[in-house]
């Protein structure tokens, strides 16, 4: 994640800041630019230029998500602005969504205070997600494009009735329960994981959604078979061979994370969450001064030469962060160990994401 300033006072700011801190210019987060700009009177009367960091307050506006989903994304306001402001102010019109929101299929109703504030958080995440993927330039394709297989995301709250986290078909199932810090702690230790985050689910269900689109190829599909297994396995039987087993022994030497053992798909979901996680960590390093400027997604690392760049930078910064962690009486940052055969499969899933199938 970059580190975002005030266009017009300088002032730093986080990347959920909808108002500056300093100057109190009201700002919005463009995606196009990946930058927070300011909503006022550009110079020059230029309505979307991003050179100025200032986008006209009559053309851009806030997601109608900003209150209940914290969301401080611009939208633009269509031809007939005026109406469709006041028939989105009337409740009369559609929702004006930014890109990350509209991706949203179904949320708590609007009754639901606890379901609510649990999206808010969910939909935090979502946005950072959704700003690494745009950074990779991999290819995002919402349902309203492909009715089969186009992304989309059913934020549910499990206080009514049973909800499963997963993905099918480009439809990605969050469990809201999981913004509870105590019922996320209590199944992080159950299920005996080191790490268990909002940010984490998304990764790693969005790393299924990947497997469609990037393993695409009879080439990509072959390096997949030689490196994960085959994708094909009797995934109910896996399922209940790793809850009624656990991991195998040894399992530490080749994956990443004890429930990548259970399936070729999990094992690369695990794997591409994983691939994320380094990227926009360093990605945030480099911004900060805190690894070097080659490390940011703005200058891509590719090929093998360049994944091999990644994970040099990537392992000292990930021991000096668990020291600096523990220097504060907190678990290590990254608690994993990364194997010869678990960056052979991260290879993959850099290879692909820098040639992605479009």
């Amino acid at each position: 994640m970059r580190d975002f300033a005030c266009p017009n006072c300088g002032q730093q700011l986080a990347f959920e800041n909808s108002v500056c801190l300093s100057c109190a210019s009201p700002l919005g987060f463009r995606l196009a630019d990946l930058a927070l700009v300011v909503i006022g009177d550009p110079p020059g009367g230029a309505p979307n230029d991003s050179m100025t960091g200032v986008v006209d307050a009559s053309r851009f506006r806030l997601c109608d998500n900003l209150h209940v989903a914290q969301c401080n994304w611009l939208v633009e306001v269509p031809e007939a602005g005026i109406e469709a402001t006041e028939q989105a102010a009337n409740g009369t019109g559609k929702p004006m969504l930014c890109e990350s929101c509209r991706l949203t299929r179904t949320r708590p109703n609007d009754l639901d205070a606890a379901g609510l504030a649990a999206f808010a958080e969910a939909e935090a995440a979502k946005r950072r997600l959704i700003v690494e993927l745009t950074e990779l330039g991999l290819p995002i394709v919402g349902r309203d494009q492909d009715q089969n297989r186009g992304l989309a995301f059913d934020l549910l709250t499990s206080a009514s009735g049973k909800v499963v986290t997963g993905h099918k078909n480009g439809v990605i199932t969050l469990d809201l329960a999981e913004a509870s810090d105590p019922h996320r702690e209590q199944l992080r230790i159950e299920m005996d994981e080191p790490y268990r985050t909002l940010l984490g689910h998304f990764r790693h269900e969005i790393g299924h959604y990947y497997y469609m689109i990037l393993v695409a190829t009879d080439e990509a599909a072959q390096r997949f078979r030689e490196l994960f297994g085959d994708p094909d396995a009797d995934y109910q039987a896996a399922l209940n061979r790793h809850y009624t087993d656990g991991a195998p022994p040894g399992w530490e030497s080749a994956y990443v994370s004890s429930y990548a053992t259970m399936h070729p798909a999990e094992d690369w979901a695990e794997t591409f969450a994983h691939y994320l996680h380094i990227r926009d960590t360093l990605d945030t390093a480099a911004a900060f001064g805190i690894a070097p400027a080659g490390a940011s997604l703005d200058r891509p690392q590719v090929g093998r030469a360049g994944f091999d760049k990644i994970i040099d930078l990537w392992l000292p910064l990930a021991w000096s962060l668990n020291m600096v962690n523990r220097s504060m009486g907190h678990p290590d940052l990254y608690p994993f160990v990364l194997p010869d055969p678990v960056l052979a499969k991260m290879r993959l899933a850099h290879d692909l994401c820098a040639t992605p199938t479009r």
